[in-house]
C-alpha cells in the first residue's frame, strides 16, 4: 500500500485538535470551575467527575463496538465526524452553562450535562481513533498518522488553554459565570469546523470486516494479554497527567498568587496558569516530534520504560523548586522538560494500541478495531477520572477553602496542610505513577521484532482474501 497524503495527515490532525481543545480545559479547569464559579462543594465535585467519566469510559466499549459494525458509503468510524459534531459544540456549551437554580438543581444540572458531554465526546472520539487502524497497514506508517494527530491535538491545547483566561476576562471576567459560557461558545465554534475538517480530507483505505460475534470480540479482548497491559500503562500516564493539570490552576492561585511576573529580556509579562499550562502544550509539540525518531531508534517498548523513569526523576525534583522569581523559571524549565516526554509518550501509545489491534486480527482472527481503540479512550477516561476526583477530595481532606461567602471576601489564604497537599499533588504523587506505569509496561511482549512478524503475516492473509 504506497503512504498516504500529507493532507490527510493534516486532516486527521485536525480531528485530535478539535477534541484535545475540550478535553484540556476538561481535564485542567472544570474542576476549578465546579469548585470556585459554578458553586459546587469540593466533596460533591469530585464525586461528580468520578461518576460522569467513569459512565463515560464504560460507554466507550459500546461505542466500539457499534463502529465496528458500521457500514458506509464513508467507511466504518469517519461517517460519526460529520454526525456528531454539531452535538459535541452544543454540549461543550451547556456544560460550562451556570443556571440560576438551587443548589439542588445546579447539582443535577451539572450531572446532565457532564454525562451528556462525555457520551457525545465517546460518540465522536472512539470512532476517529480507531480510524488510525483502517487509513494505514504499515506499523511506522501509524506511528506518523499518530504523531500528526497529537502534534495538532497539543496545538489546540495550547491554544484554548493559552486563550482560556484571557477570553474569559474579555467575555466578562474570569470570576464570572458568563466569563465562561461565552469562553465555551468560541472554542466550541472552532471545534465544530475542524471535525468538519477531518471528515473531508481524510479516508479509509482498509476496509476490515469483523466475522465473528459481539461475545467473541470481548471473549478475544479479555483473553488479549498485550492489550490489558497497555491499558493498565495507558490509564497510568493519563493519570499522571490528570493530577498535575487538574492542579495547575489551584496551585498558582494559592501558592504562586496572581500578581507574579517575569522578565525576559527586558520585558515584562504575567506568570499564570494558562502561560505555564501553554508552554507545557508547546513543548508537548516538541516531544510529538521527537516521537517517530526515537521510538524507531530503540523501540516503542524501551521508549516508553525511559520517558517514564525521567518523569518520575522530574517530578521528585519540581517539589524542591522555591517560591522565587528563578524558582519561578525553573518551573517553566521543569515544565518544558516534563511536557517533552508526556509528548513522546502520546503517540507512542496511540500507535501501540494499532499494534495491540493488528496482534487481536492476527491471534484472534477478529478486526475489533474500533472495540480496542475505544478502551484507549476507556483508560484515558479512567485516568482522567481518578486523577480528578482525587485531586478534589484530597484538597477538601487537607482543609482547602472554597465556601462562596469566605471567598467572596477577598483572597483567602488557604491552610498550610492544603497547600502542602497541592505541592505534592504537582511532584511526588505523579512521580509514584509514573513509576507504576513504567514497572506495567516492563511485561508488555510486542517487542519490534515481534510487530514485524505480525505485519507480515497480516499481509500475506490480506493480499488472499482480496
Amino acid at each position: 500500500m504506497a503512504k498516504s497524503k500529507l493532507i490527510e495527515k493534516i486532516g486527521y490532525g485536525f480531528g485530535d485538535m478539535s477534541s484535545s481543545m475540550f478535553w484540556k480545559i476538561f481535564s485542567y479547569y472544570l474542576p476549578f470551575f465546579y469548585s470556585n464559579i459554578f458553586g459546587l462543594s469540593l466533596v460533591d465535585a469530585g464525586v461528580l467527575v468520578l461518576v460522569t467519566r467513569i459512565w463515560d469510559a464504560v460507554s466507550d466499549p459500546m461505542m466500539g463496538v457499534i463502529s465496528d459494525r458500521t457500514q458506509t458509503r464513508w467507511g466504518k468510524y469517519r461517517p460519526y465526524l460529520l454526525w456528531v459534531a454539531p452535538f459535541f459544540s452544543i454540549c461543550g456549551i451547556l456544560l460550562f452553562t451556570t443556571p440560576d437554580l438551587s443548589y439542588g438543581g445546579k447539582l443535577i444540572w451539572a450531572y446532565v450535562t457532564y454525562i451528556l458531554m462525555m457520551t457525545v465526546y465517546t460518540g465522536i472520539n472512539v470512532p476517529y481513533g480507531a480510524m488510525l487502524g483502517v487509513m494505514t497497514d504499515d506499523s511506522n506508517e501509524k506511528t506518523v498518522f499518530s504523531s500528526f494527530r497529537m502534534f495538532f491535538a497539543y496545538g489546540g491545547s495550547f491554544i484554548s488553554l493559552f486563550l482560556w483566561e484571557p477570553l474569559t476576562n474579555l467575555m466578562g471576567g474570569y470570576n464570572t459565570p458568563g466569563g465562561w459560557f461565552w469562553a465555551m461558545v468560541f472554542i466550541a465554534a472552532a471545534c465544530f469546523v475542524m471535525f468538519i475538517l477531518c471528515f473531508t480530507l481524510t479516508r479509509e483505505h482498509l476496509k476490515t470486516v469483523s466475522t465473528v460475534s459481539v461475545g467473541s470480540d470481548f471473549k478475544a479482548l479479555l483473553s488479549n494479554k498485550p492489550w490489558w497491559l497497555l491499558i493498565g500503562a495507558a490509564l497510568c500516564f493519563n493519570l499522571f497527567n490528570t493530577v498535575r493539570g487538574a492542579t495547575v490552576a489551584y496551585f498558582f492561585q494559592d501558592i504562586i498568587g496572581s500578581n507574579v511576573s517575569l522578565v525576559f529580556f527586558g520585558l515584562m509579562f504575567a506568570f499564570y496558569a494558562g502561560l505555564f499550562l501553554g508552554v507545557g502544550e508547546v513543548s508537548n509539540m516538541v516531544g510529538v516530534a521527537s516521537c517517530v525518531p526515537i521510538s524507531n531508534r530503540f523501540g516503542k517498548k524501551t521508549t516508553f520504560i525511559l520517558v517514564n523513569a525521567s518523569l518520575v526523576v522530574l517530578s521528585v525534583l519540581f517539589y524542591f523548586i522555591p517560591c522565587t522569581p528563578t524558582g519561578y523559571w525553573l518551573m517553566l524549565v521543569f515544565q518544558v522538560l516534563i511536557s517533552i516526554l508526556t509528548g513522546i509518550m502520546s503517540p507512542l501509545v496511540w500507535s501501540m494500541y494499532a499494534d495491540v489491534s493488528d496482534y487481536a486480527e492476527l491471534e484472534f482472527k477478529t478486526a475489533s478495531t474500533g472495540l480496542i481503540f475505544s478502551s484507549s479512550s476507556m483508560a484515558q477516561k479512567f485516568g482522567g477520572a481518578i486523577g480528578g476526583a482525587a485531586v478534589l477530595w484530597l484538597l477538601s481532606g487537607f482543609g482547602y477553602v472554597t465556601d462562596p461567602v469566605i471567598l467572596a471576601r477577598g483572597p483567602v489564604v488557604q491552610p498550610e496542610a492544603a497547600l502542602e497537599c497541592l505541592r505534592w499533588l504537582m511532584s511526588f504523587v505523579p512521580a509514584c505513577v509514573a513509576l507504576l506505569s513504567m514497572c506495567i509496561v516492563w511485561f508488555y511482549p510486542l517487542t519490534t521484532e515481534r510487530i514485524a512478524e505480525i505485519n507480515s503475516k497480516l499481509k500475506k492473509i490480506r493480499s488472499m482474501e482480496e
